[in-house]
């Protein structure tokens, strides 16, 4: 089993920080808005993006494609009462000259071996779709 650890710290105000790995990641912990930082729920869809981005990249190697660019867009709908993220839609592009067959499969795959996919699918309806990027 793996195991991820972050650690964070918010200051008064709400400007926060998130430490992974040796990286960093500002976020809005506001009880406002800041503009400039992502707050919690488009850094969840963040994290979506992410895990789809890296299995692009993993899938590559495993299913022998080439692909130049990968983009995905994903909008999140939030039910107000109980707060839950309700709905998750996305479109991920991918430019490549692999064949539709592959690039379902690359879909498939991507759906089924994605930790972060996975966990959001049991908490919200997940649709998406791929497509080539041109």
């Amino acid at each position: 089993m793996l195991e991820y650890s972050i650690t964070a710290h918010s200051n008064k105000g709400g400007e926060a920080y998130a430490k992974a790995n040796n990286g960093i990641v500002k976020i809005d912990a506001s009880a406002g808005k800041i503009d400039e930082l992502p707050n919690p729920a488009e850094l969840l869809l963040t994290s979506l993006a992410a895990c789809m981005l890296k299995n692009v990249e993993r899938f590559s190697e495993i299913l022998k494609f080439d692909y130049s660019e990968a983009q995905v867009e994903i909008k999140g709908f939030r039910n107000d009462v109980p707060p839950f993220m309700s709905e998750i839609h996305y479109v991920l592009k991918v430019k490549s000259d692999m064949d539709e067959r592959k690039l379902q499969l690359l879909h498939k795959n991507i759906l089924k071996f994605g930790t972060i996919t996975n966990t959001l699918a049991k908490a919200s309806e997940l649709k998406g779709t791929i497509a080539f990027l041109h």
